[in-house]
């Protein structure tokens, strides 16, 4: 398996990231982190490890550079921009395709929080580019007049105790014209911190991206 540390550039500014790259891999799946997290969040990396495990390669890469996370911690105003995250994972994706690594690989996203509205526009404004979504605990109902143009299947996995946001992810749903799915994981709250509640999410998330991105044989 390779993993290497990228750089992205994106208009003046560079994103910091991990490529993981089992060998053989089916497709690729970029992440796209939540409110102040970035490519060394615990969590996304245990999704990762379970992706990896399935053939499926991983991008983690920070949406927002240093000085923004500092910035952001304090104010939080650049985690909900949603159409900066957007175009920024927009810009990821034109790297994926412009790499020789990871050029030919079918592509997923993978959303947290609000990263989950900028991975349902940038499926809605590069329909072609990507070919499958999955919101964990994410603010699906941000992404706005973007959803009824997302034509990638999206599975929505919601924590049971996250009440407000499950509610806000079944208002999302119902404007998906795409092919899409709830999951709710019992006894979770809103960072599946719960025993056994992240794992579950992880292979969820890595079943849909299995079923919708893998070619079919025949």
């Amino acid at each position: 398996m390779q993993t290497q540390e990228v750089d992205i550039p994106a208009d003046d500014v560079r994103l910091k990231g991990i490529l993981t790259i089992p060998a053989d891999a089916h497709a690729i799946v970029v992440f796209a982190h939540g409110s102040g997290s970035g490519r060394a969040s615990p969590r996304n990396r245990q999704v990762a490890d379970v992706l990896h495990e399935a053939g499926l390669a991983t991008l983690l890469f920070d949406l927002l550079t240093e000085q923004e996370h500092q910035v952001d911690l304090v104010s939080a105003e650049y985690r909900f921009d949603i159409p900066l995250l957007a175009n920024r994972l927009e810009t990821a994706l034109d790297w994926i395709y412009a790499s020789p690594d990871t050029e030919s690989l079918p592509v997923g996203l993978f959303g947290a929080s609000t990263g989950a509205a900028a991975a349902l526009i940038a499926a809605s404004v590069l329909p072609d580019d990507v070919g499958a979504v999955v919101s964990r605990g994410g603010r699906a109902d941000l992404a706005g007049d973007a959803l009824p143009h997302v034509e990638a299947p999206t599975l929505l996995i919601v924590g049971e105790l996250d009440e407000d946001v499950v509610h806000l992810n079944q208002l999302a749903a119902s404007q998906l014209q795409c092919e899409h799915r709830i999951m709710i994981v019992a006894d979770a709250t809103h960072l599946f911190e719960e025993p056994g509640t992240l794992d579950h999410a992880a292979r969820l998330a890595c079943d849909w991206f299995l079923a919708k991105l893998m070619p079919v044989a025949g």
